[in-house]
């Protein structure tokens, strides 16, 4: 019978070797952020132009690597669950492609052979005495994708964490494996102004010692963070772990205490910060990664009380509908787990679900806040689970009033050079 090394030792080989496994017509699944693979993928990218049909998918890509190229599309393509910075201009030129999908749903697309995966490959800790990896870094939908794949890749890093929770995978899953010690991918705090900083006191002035929080990305999600470090008794169950909720945990402030799940943990899907946040998930009892059909499905999550969901959109019209992920047509990021993580608030007791968004674009030219959405923009977040929406101006509460009232809420957090003719608009449109 064979141990665990015996197995590593004979699925060990270069990245060329690994990718030569992956076949024409084959979808590759990608883990979120910082669970991407970089030796293999830059193999991967060396090998397109002998490869047909290929297709990648991921959810927020973080290096533009080869492969990301027009010209070699009919060879290995992009199919996008989430636009990053590596694909969003791929995306709006078209030769990117990308799968309309709630974050807590892909895992089950990807089980029913609704979405493909014939091929998994990922950033990995290295083995336990078990022959055990953990994928800790993002568990997301790949764990499911591992169930269908033909094909497993690992590249084992000694810089990924060994963290606890649903995240691991076997040695006698893996069809290959490659070696890096290369620094893991870092992703700093975004920068914080004064609207940001706005945004955040509002929000965190209505949230209670004890509330379990979900926190997105971006600049007013963290403003609402560094208001947050005089609470007690916080919990975590969230997608993203990143250095804010990492302060917040150093701070005291998050004990997890009285989570009515799960209590005494921090749950997440995928992390992304600094290595001072990989390095806290090593081997970490208090913190646990999860496969994201666990962690963003609403009614999971929903049995934390006082759930508080904290999450960004780009713009709302006058109903309560918001545009999250895309600019009019043109997209931008996508669905994530913004529904999920709203619906779980609103079920949860005593929960709350923010939107959080500067009431201005473009240098206060353009009002966030519209009488309706710009032409062919994706609506992201409906306003049948739409609640507080948070600008600079202040907060309005939504759910339960009229379409009527919404909109006079809506124009009272609007900027106000805009006020006056938001509320024209109002008229026109039956909402005054």
């Amino acid at each position: 019978m064979s141990t665990p090394e015996s197995l590593y030792q004979q699925k060990r080989m270069t990245a060329p070797d690994a990718v030569s496994m992956i076949r024409d017509g084959d979808t590759v699944v990608v883990p979120t952020g910082v669970g991407e693979p970089p030796a293999l993928l830059h193999a991967l990218s060396d090998r397109r132009h002998a490869l047909r049909d290929v297709a990648v998918s991921q959810i927020l890509p973080l290096r533009k690597f080869a492969y990301l190229d027009p010209e070699t599309r009919a060879n290995v393509r992009h199919d996008a669950y989430f636009f990053g910075g590596a694909t969003r201009a791929g995306g709006q030129a078209g030769w990117v492609d990308y799968v309309p999908a709630y974050f807590s749903e892909l895992p089950m697309l990807i089980d029913r052979g609704l979405s493909p995966a014939d091929v998994v490959v990922s950033m990995a800790s290295p083995m336990d005495e078990h022959g055990y990896f953990s994928l800790s870094l993002a568990p997301d939908y790949t764990m499911a994708a591992i169930r269908r794949a033909r094909v497993v890749l690992l590249e084992v890093n000694p810089n990924v964490p060994f963290a606890n929770g649903d995240c691991h995978i076997h040695i006698s899953q893996v069809a290959g494996l490659v070696e890096s010690d290369e620094p893991l991918f870092e992703v700093g705090l975004p920068q914080i102004g004064a609207v940001q900083e706005a945004i955040g006191k509002y929000v965190a002035d209505l949230i209670d010692d004890g509330a379990t929080l979900q926190i997105g990305y971006g600049g007013i999600p963290d403003a609402v963070v560094m208001q947050l470090q005089h609470k007690r008794d916080l919990g975590i169950h969230t997608e993203m772990i990143g250095d804010g909720i990492l302060s917040l945990i150093e701070s005291g402030a998050v004990t997890n205490r009285r989570k009515t799940f799960m209590p005494g943990k921090t749950i997440a899907t995928f992390a992304l910060g600094s290595n001072r946040l990989y390095r806290t998930l090593h081997r970490n009892p208090a913190i646990e990664m999860h496969p994201v059909d666990f962690t963003n499905d609403p009614w999971i999550a929903a049995r934390n009380d006082k759930l508080c969901a904290i999450n960004a959109t780009l713009q709302i019209d006058l109903i309560g509908q918001c545009g999250s992920e895309s600019l009019g047509h043109v997209p931008y990021s996508g669905t994530g787990g913004q529904v999920d993580f709203v619906r779980a608030a609103n079920r949860s007791n005593g929960g709350k679900a923010f939107i959080v968004l500067p009431s201005t674009a473009k240098d206060g030219t353009v009002s966030r806040i519209a009488p309706v959405l710009s032409p062919g923009t994706h609506v992201t977040t409906s306003k049948n689970d739409i609640n507080y929406v948070v600008t600079e101006y202040g907060v309005a509460q939504l759910r339960g009033k009229t379409a009527k009232q919404r909109a006079e809420a809506l124009i009272g957090i609007a900027h106000p050079d805009f006020r006056g003719e938001l509320r024209e608009a109002a008229k026109r449109l039956n909402l005054a």
